[in-house]
């Protein structure tokens, strides 16, 4: 069984082919990229020299999501952060990012604890459909979900979404007027 509070080390032959060190066998970027949305610690060192590589190859998946169309970070962070290799800022993009991202983390870990905790909303009719959509869409969010969803892919599954979005606006109209009772 693999030790998963140590970093997965992933070794980088001379022929570029990238090793898993747990499992004995070659891994892709797409690979490195699915061990990490599953919450996995990875380093990626080269066989030879023993530099480390994570870094760079962190940035190649990013890289290579960003090609394919999947909008990672906006272009005005992406601006930002070149901008910051040239500027005195340096010292301080590392440490801001880092402290975003876990503020992120810490504020998505607590909402969903607060949705799981007993609620009177729970007892509003689609509460739940409104509770799994957010939830859902925070994973979709941090990066969670992969790619999981990748619109229609069949004839009549717009038919299907079109259905799915009517009664979610149904369902939404009902808490909102529920809503609005409420507070009278």
């Amino acid at each position: 069984m693999a030790d998963t509070e140590k970093p997965l080390l992933i070794k980088r032959y001379a022929s570029r082919r990238l090793y898993n060190t747990e499992t004995s066998d070659y891994v892709t970027l797409e690979d490195i990229a699915g061990f990490i949305r599953d919450g996995r610690e990875v380093k990626i060192v080269d066989l030879k020299s023993g530099d480390d590589l994570t870094r760079q190859y962190l940035l190649q998946i990013v890289a290579e999501h960003e090609s394919k169309g999947e909008s990672v970070l906006p272009i005005s962070v992406l601006t930002d952060l070149v901008r910051s290799y040239t500027t005195q800022a340096t010292s301080m993009v590392p440490e801001f990012l880092a402290a975003s991202f876990e503020a992120l983390r810490d504020s998505q870990s607590k909402w969903v604890e607060s949705m799981n905790v007993v609620n009177p909303m729970t007892k509003v009719p689609g509460f739940e459909a409104v509770q799994a959509q957010q939830e859902a869409f925070l994973k979709a969010m941090t990066g969670q979900m992969g790619n999981q969803w990748s619109g229609p892919t069949q004839e009549g599954a717009e038919g299907d979404d079109k259905e799915d979005l009517d009664a979610i606006k149904r369902q939404l109209a009902e808490l909102q007027a529920k809503l609005n009772k409420m507070g009278k």
